[in-house]
């Protein structure tokens, strides 16, 4: 049983988990949303850094216990623990951040001290605007330059993975403050209007494989064993990568010769999306 889909513990189950332990007691779901910029979703409670949620992302909690609940991420049902103190009462999400990053200030003034910074793909309730500003269910105020509404999407997955260029890498990160490969995979596709899974094996399945049937284009996802980056263009590729520590732009075939070499082996498979 794959643990990042299996949503049930020795002590609670959801509903229509299959095989859960004959102990667990079947709970149905509470919404919760994160109310920090970045929430860590851990293996364990305290355990290691599995993915993370971003500011008003919605998390469906079986159960808290000692500081820690216990349940799955709305947004693709990755399964784990996330501090209880990083959770609020969830809302309807009405625009998103569409900027790298932005600030949250408690008037609409940016000569304010801001309150919080906030991620690309961080999700907001908006109440209404006031000048330059939209003005949150919380009280808080973003620009409107680095908001849009949670209909519309950039329909260029590769020009959202660019936003984030220089970014630090942090295995298990998922935001502009430090992401993973496939976390950037994950936003580029998600800001884009397309579902995507969180880990590369699983994102494995998304499109259809041209591996060695035709030449390269925009978009195009490469797998190694652990590893994923996305074609700009027929040459070029960016991923979030530990050789640079950041996000970063190659030539694919610099690329390609380096992590055959020391890091993933051989490319596995280069996916298109679409038709």
């Amino acid at each position: 049983m794959d643990r990042r889909g299996y949503f049930a513990n020795e002590r609670v189950a959801h509903p229509d988990a299959e095989d859960a332990p004959e102990a667990a007691t079947v709970q149905t779901p509470i919404l919760r949303q994160c109310r920090v910029p970045v929430a860590d979703v851990c293996a364990s409670s305290g355990g290691a850094r599995d993915t993370q949620l971003l500011y008003g992302e919605q998390f469906e909690v079986l159960e808290t216990m000692h500081g820690w609940s216990f349940g799955r991420t709305r947004k693709d049902g990755y399964v784990g623990y996330v501090e209880a103190d990083n959770l609020g009462p969830s809302s309807e999400a009405t625009h998103s951040v569409c900027a790298r990053a932005t600030h949250l200030y408690p008037k609409p003034d940016m000569k304010q001290k801001e309150v919080a910074t906030l991620s690309l793909g961080s999700l907001l309730s908006v109440l209404s605007e006031e000048g330059s500003f939209a003005q949150l269910a919380s009280g808080a105020y973003i620009p409107l330059q680095h908001i849009r509404q949670v209909k519309s999407v950039n329909n260029d997955p590769a020009s959202v993975a660019s936003q984030l260029l220089g970014a630090p890498y942090l295995w298990g990160g998922s935001s502009a403050f430090g992401i993973d490969c496939s976390g950037l995979v994950q936003m580029a596709l998600m800001q884009s209007g397309l579902n995507c899974p969180r880990d590369s094996d699983q994102q494995m399945a998304l499109g259809h494989s041209i591996l060695g049937e035709e030449a390269m284009m925009r978009g195009d996802l490469v797998f190694w064993k652990g590893h994923v980056g996305m074609m700009l263009d027929e040459a070029r590729l960016i991923h979030a990568n530990a050789h640079h520590m950041a996000v970063e732009v190659e030539a694919f075939a610099e690329a390609r010769k380096r992590i055959g070499a020391k890091e993933f082996g051989e490319v596995l498979d280069i996916r298109r999306l679409g038709d």
